[in-house]
């Protein structure tokens, strides 16, 4: 099964500072990563290329690091997912700065049950999180916070 995940915010500060937000990822001071609800973003080094880690069951290796513009994490697990996920930064106008994550999978085996069952609605509602702490980390302020659904927390409470 191809999955194709997509999630931005325009945010109204220059590339550069969204920049910085991406490259603090899995960092002493990551302002992107919703480490404080979600299992946080660890890796075993620095943000660059073949540091390993992950968040809970996600496992992922830096395939490729662009400072302040692209990072793309290759899956190694959960069992199943065949793919990527990656945050980029685009130049949007004047001061403003498109902040994107995409996904891009092949879902096999148990993947095929477990993406669309479970991880799909917990990696949404994890990513807007994020994109509310980029927002935040931004402005100061978030205009229209994300919010879990009653699936998510239900997710949630099952999983402990």
């Amino acid at each position: 099964m191809g999955v194709y995940n997509v999630h931005e915010r325009v945010l109204p500060v220059p590339r550069a500072e969204v920049g910085l937000l991406l490259d603090g990822l899995s960092g002493d001071t990551d302002r992107l990563w919703p480490g404080r609800d979600w299992p946080p973003m660890l890796l075993d080094g620095p943000l660059a290329p073949g540091a390993a880690g992950g968040h809970g069951p996600v496992r992922y290796t830096v395939a490729a690091h662009v400072p302040g513009q692209w990072v793309r994490f290759t899956f190694s697990g959960p069992r199943g997912f065949h793919g990527f996920h990656e945050f980029t930064v685009h130049p949007a106008g004047p001061d403003r700065t498109l902040l994107r994550h995409t996904l891009a999978m092949h879902a096999r085996g148990p993947a095929r049950l477990s993406w669309p069952l479970a991880f799909r609605h917990l990696h949404d509602a994890a990513l807007e999180d994020g994109l509310d702490r980029a927002e935040h980390a931004c402005t100061g302020t978030v205009a229209r916070p994300a919010r879990w659904s009653r699936y998510v927390r239900l997710l949630r409470r099952l999983i402990g």
